[in-house]
Order: C-alpha cells, then sequence, then structure tokens
C-alpha cells in the first residue's frame, strides 16, 4: 500500500466539484497508456479536452443522444497510471469489461450515481480482490475483502454496522483508498490541468 491520506485530503472535490460527485466513475489503469486503454475497450475518438471539468458537456451530451448504449470516457496519463474519468457513466465498474483488461496488471475504480448507489472495486491480474459499496463498507466482497480493513479505517471509512455509523465522507473517501492502493494523488491542479483524451464506449 502507499500513500497515506484520508477522506479530509479530497474535500476540495465538494468545494470544486460537486456536480462531478452527483454521478461519477474513476477509474486507475496501472501501465496501460491511455491510447491503449481506449483501444483496449474498443472506444470510437473522440476530441481532446483539458481539465476534468470539460468532460461534463459532451459526457451529457452522449448520454442524450446514446443514452446507456454508448458512454463516453476521458482518459489522461499520470504518471505510469491511466486516469480515466466519466461523468455519469460507470464503464469502470463493469465486470466484464474490467476482468479481462485487469489481467497483467492493477485497476482500481469507484462510482457513484445519482441515487447515491455506489461501488468500489480493486482488480490485481483479473482477480477482484475487493469490491464494496462506500456507502456499506462493512458488506465487504472478492477474493481479499478484509486485506485493506486498516487502510479502510485510516482513509476515513467506518466499517461498523451500527445505525449511526459515521458516512459523511465515504464518497471522498473512496478518493482516498484509491490513493493509497495506487500511490496516484489527485489534486486540484491535476483535475484542471491534465489533458484528456475521450471515447465513445459501446457498452456490451
Amino acid at each position: 500500500m502507499n500513500a497515506i491520506t484520508t477522506a479530509a485530503d479530497y474535500g476540495w472535490l465538494k468545494e470544486r466539484h460537486q456536480g462531478l460527485l452527483e454521478a461519477y466513475c474513476v477509474t486507475l489503469v496501472k501501465d496501460m497508456p491511455p491510447g491503449r486503454w481506449l483501444q483496449e475497450l474498443g472506444a470510437e475518438p473522440d476530441e481532446r479536452v483539458t481539465g476534468v471539468e470539460a468532460l461534463s458537456e459532451p459526457s451529457y451530451d452522449a448520454w442524450d443522444e446514446y443514452e446507456d448504449e454508448k458512454l463516453l470516457v476521458g482518459v489522461a496519463a499520470v504518471g505510469d497510471w491511466t486516469l480515466m474519468v466519466e461523468y455519469n457513466g460507470y464503464v469502470g465498474t463493469r465486470d466484464e469489461v474490467i476482468r479481462p483488461l485487469s489481467r497483467g496488471r492493477t485497476v482500481v475504480s469507484h462510482f457513484r450515481n445519482v441515487n447515491a448507489v455506489d461501488r468500489f472495486s480493486w482488480w490485481q491480474d483479473g482477480d477482484q480482490r475487493l469490491h464494496f459499496e462506500p456507502l456499506f463498507p462493512s458488506q465487504r466482497h472478492g477474493s481479499h475483502p478484509d486485506e485493506l480493513l486498516k487502510e479502510m479505517e485510516q482513509a476515513g471509512f467506518d466499517l461498523s454496522e451500527d445505525d449511526d455509523r459515521d458516512f459523511r465522507r465515504h464518497t471522498e473517501a473512496a478518493f482516498a483508498l484509491a490513493q493509497r492502493i495506487t500511490g496516484v494523488q489527485l489534486t486540484p491542479e491535476l483535475f484542471e490541468e491534465l489533458e484528456f483524451t475521450c471515447g465513445l464506449v459501446t457498452l456490451p
């Protein structure tokens, strides 16, 4: 595991990217360049944009045109990782898509929709080691569901099953846990400056 970070370190998301947090999917892929990742997804090439916020309009335009038949994704390189960001998308959550592409590499994704349905997944070499709903972190699945208990708690998840458990920052905790697994720190500056190559993914 990598960087020591907590949900509090991602408080800037609500301040600057509330629209993204309402419905998003963020995926990190190790050792596969953005262009190759789009190719493996079978994505149709689309425009290039600068900054995460610039993905919003084309994403919703694609939804209006294709609904859930085609979803727009934006990809950019962050060190040895490819970052894929989706507004109102869920390509990174589809097991049938990610399982084969995760063989030989690590993939971490987390998702939330407008109904607060959410999911976190950690894939390693075709094996889904962990997946859970950030809103209900005590209910974990995968081949190694308890391997990251310490990291989950330190990231900000309340793992108790009490009715009064703390779930105020479960979305930010998902970003923090992804950083702990990958070592990739997402910052306000990155979200503003990254150049994303967009593609339209046809879902199976």
